[in-house]
């Protein structure tokens, strides 16, 4: 295990609080909770039915709601995928996380978090957690310091690479170092759905661990683009979404086709409906999965998403109003590329039917579950435990503010403070340098740009800017230094 900061186990009284059934230790050891943690990727704030959908239904990720907490400010931990999930799994911002960017590895992946990382996986673990990913990883190639046998994880199956998650009938997977190839999808072959044999692995993997606590990391490649899925789940769906959108996407004969270009589509409003339809069902499997193991009483399950709706492949966000009352999609530091659906379930624990406006984000999971497993976590986090939320008792922290950069397209940043959010775009570019404030309560849309009217609000926020994060020599970024 990498060397930590106050690793300890928390007195007996602190974690009688949090887990059931908690007698001294001479007479009986606490029951660990198991942890699921589902994220799905590009899903926007407005795409599920307990959020605002209503195109189509998803009454299993509503089931968490009805049975758990909702979240209405919640936010990723930035507007694109691999940052987003490096600030989940090491409990940091964007401004401190290591992984703050899309950067390619070759032969395959992205830039792998260096080895002295603490990830949220290793903590569990050494708290006797068996460790399981499935699902789109991006954190760092097999055999390098980031690959997620390295970071904690037991197992994982999926894709390594997050460009080639793009393609739903990929040439092949990994399982921990094992390349498996997918000879359905050789050629023109489309035989091999690939989340359909990562859901299975995850359900595998659940039976196997069903007699120990485990913690279990999903992060569905669904539903971000292409939108390609079998037939049998598209039929439901066609004809129901007119006008219809097409896509003209890579072909076998394309150079780029499975390496990450995005497919052929003629009914991508059908297709996006049934992959969340798919996501859906997926989850409901899941938690009948714990019934049928007689785990549900002891699992705390956590559905998100990675980031905002997406407008590649033939997406069309717009038209399902993905986004909800936001404005933005992913790649934007609005609220519509952050704020994220999130939903709790804990039988016993959190309140069936509630509502938070707790505000939230990614960096926050770290601490709230080592909490839960009876850990202290690292002391260079940005997190704050938000489980006295869940458990509906007094003592929650809030945050200061919250920060996130997003380094392409001119480099963008955003720090919100309460009500108050700043956005600045192209922080690279002084010229064009722009600085946006609004106020969430009154302008959730953020439609009114504020920053002439709030000149001392725009200079302390805009203050925080280069104080909310460190260099990174990796992934080279020039905080906001000039207000226009």
């Amino acid at each position: 295990m990498k060397q930590m900061k106050s690793i300890k186990l928390m007195t007996g009284i602190s974690l009688c609080a949090v887990l059931p059934a908690c007698q001294p230790a001479a007479e009986k050891t606490p029951s660990l909770p198991n942890v699921i943690y589902m994220l799905a990727d590009d899903l926007g704030y407005g795409d599920l039915s307990c959020y605002g959908q209503t195109h189509f239904q998803t009454p299993n990720i509503d089931r968490l709601a009805r049975e758990g907490m909702l979240f209405t400010q919640h936010y990723a931990g930035c507007t694109v995928c691999a940052p987003s999930r490096s600030s989940l799994l090491t409990g940091q911002t964007t401004g401190h996380t290591p992984v703050r960017g899309n950067k390619s590895w070759e032969p395959e992946g992205q830039w792998p978090m260096p080895a002295e990382s603490v990830t949220l996986a290793e903590l569990l673990k050494e708290a006797g957690y068996a460790t399981g990913c499935f699902g789109k990883w991006g954190l760092g190639f097999t055999g390098t310091s980031g690959d997620p046998n390295s970071q904690g994880f037991d197992e994982f199956y999926g894709y390594n690479c997050q460009s080639l998650a793009h393609n739903y009938y990929p040439g092949h997977l990994w399982h921990n170092q094992d390349k498996i190839v997918l000879e359905g999808n050789a050629g023109d072959g489309f035989e091999t759905y690939a989340p359909g044999l990562i859901h299975q692995q995850a359900l595998q993997f659940m039976e196997a661990n069903k007699d120990k606590p485990f913690f279990m990391y999903y992060p569905s490649p669904i539903p971000h683009a292409e939108l390609l899925l079998p037939n049998e789940e598209m039929e439901p769906f066609r004809g129901k979404y007119l006008p219809e959108k097409s896509y003209q996407g890579a072909e076998p004969s394309d150079d780029r086709f499975r390496l990450g270009a995005y497919g052929s589509q003629d009914e991508c409003h059908a297709a996006f409906a049934a992959m969340v339809s798919l996501l859906d069902r997926q989850v409901g499997e899941i938690l009948d999965k714990l019934e049928e193991l007689g785990l549900a009483e002891n699992t705390i399950v956590i559905f998100t998403s990675d980031n905002g709706p997406h407008l590649e492949g033939g997406a069309d966000p717009d038209y399902f109003d993905s986004n909800g009352p936001l404005r933005g999609y992913k790649r934007d530091l609005y609220e519509g590329g952050i704020r994220e659906p999130m939903l709790v379930r804990w039988p016993g624990k959190v309140q069936a039917g509630s509502h938070s406006d707790h505000i939230s984000a990614f960096w926050d999971v770290m601490p709230t579950l080592t909490e839960l497993a009876g850990l202290e976590s690292p002391q260079n986090i940005d997190g704050i435990s938000f489980l006295p939320t869940l458990l509906g008792i007094e003592g929650q922290q809030e945050h200061d503010y919250l920060y996130w950069e997003f380094h392409e397209m001119g480099g963008r940043q955003a720090i919100r403070q309460g009500n108050w959010k700043l956005v600045v775009t192209q922080v690279s570019n002084l010229e064009n340098t722009k600085v946006e404030l609004f106020d969430l309560e009154t302008d959730l849309g953020e439609e009114t740009d504020l920053a002439q009217q709030e000149p001392e609000v725009v200079e302390r926020l805009f203050g925080l800017l280069s104080q909310a994060r460190t260099p990174s020599e990796v992934f080279d970024f020039q905080a906001a230094t000039v207000i226009r």
